[in-house]
């Protein structure tokens, strides 16, 4: 046992635990699967929590070259979507022993300046969220390990990719909207240079093509509620009198839903009877307006750990997990069957 008043060592827990300290670095480390048996290790644990030890991260760092600190740069703070990104990250960072520092880019998806005078000297490592790739050289710089999320796969400059399966998510959309007699779709597009919004315009259209009848109409517009309402009523209004009104509107983003129901009703249209409309993410909005939003459901926080998990890899060398994350179609009040 430590004397009276003084820290635990790792000394100590290899004492108490009757094993050698080679063999408590390797049980804390949690490297001792195939090196020590379970039960050694579980000993190791238990002398560790009964005398209180915490191993001297700051020591070890040193010795490691390591900070244990990651960087997770998102566009902007104001959804919840990339507060659950962040809380995924952060829970899975937590358990072995990292901390993730929150960095909203100024600039949006624009480029992001360093938020450290150097960052190489202060990170092990960055995941950005929903970021053009170039936007995040300033920070990066080339030795400094890089997860994105959201992001074109095929051009990242990351060091591993992982994504929600948006494409999956745009075709449970449409096909449901389609099963439901729709043909006359207005897509209301996020105003956005971003990979994932292009996926959900590109699939969309693709998907459509395939339908005898049906057609397209495309209105762009900001990620905001009275941006929304703006663009979808002006659309809406314009296409009115035509033979293809749309009877649909498929929405990048349940903000934009929401502008959508509130230009419907400057129009006298009711939702769902005579206009459907979806979104996309299935945040709190979603079951907050009346009706109640037909939508993907996006795991943030699971998109969050699974960003950190690769992280982790690309820093003990071992590839990350490959595949997106799935996503699901949650239906609500806001779709019903097309109007004749």
């Amino acid at each position: 046992m430590p004397r009276a008043g003084t820290r635990p060592t790792s000394r100590d827990v290899a004492r108490a635990a009757g094993v050698s300290q080679a063999a408590v670095s390797l049980v804390l480390g949690d490297k001792w699967r195939g090196r020590v048996s379970e039960t050694t290790a579980e000993r190791v644990r238990e002398a560790a929590r009964t005398l209180g030890y915490r191993p001297n991260l700051a020591a070890r760092n040193l010795r490691l070259g390591r900070t244990r600190t990651v960087l997770l740069v998102v566009p902007a703070l104001t959804t919840e979507f990339f507060a659950g990104v962040y809380t995924g990250a952060a829970r899975v960072a937590a358990r072995h022993g990292f901390g993730v520092v929150l960095y909203p880019s100024p600039e949006g998806i624009g480029p992001a300046r360093d938020p450290f005078a150097s960052a190489q000297a202060a990170l092990d490592g960055v995941i950005a969220s929903s970021m053009a790739a170039e936007a995040l050289t300033a920070i990066r710089g080339e030795a400094l390990p890089l997860v994105m999320l959201d992001s074109d796969p095929e051009g990242s400059m990351g060091t591993a990719t992982v994504n929600l399966d948006i494409t999956d998510g745009v075709h449970q959309l449409t096909d449901h909207l389609l099963e439901l007699g729709h043909r006359h779709f207005l897509h209301l597009a996020a105003d956005v240079a971003s990979w994932t919004f292009e996926v959900r315009a590109r699939e969309l259209a693709a998907r459509l093509r395939e339908v005898p009848g049906a057609s397209l109409r495309t209105a762009r517009a900001p990620i905001s509620i009275k941006g929304a309402e703006a663009a979808a009523e002006a659309a809406l209004r314009g296409a009115a009198a035509t033979p293809d009104r749309p009877t649909a509107v498929v929405c990048d983003d349940d903000h934009l839903a929401a502008g959508t129901y509130k230009a419907a009703r400057r129009l006298g249209l009711r939702v769902p009877e005579d206009l459907s409309v979806t979104g996309l993410d299935d945040l709190a909005l979603a079951s907050a307006i009346d009706p109640e939003l037909t939508t993907v459901r996006l795991d943030a926080e699971l998109f969050g750990e699974r960003g950190m998990e690769a992280l982790l890899a690309v820093l003990e060398g071992r590839a990350p997990a490959a595949g997106d994350i799935p996503v699901e179609l949650v239906v609500r009040g806001s779709t019903a069957s097309a109007p004749r």
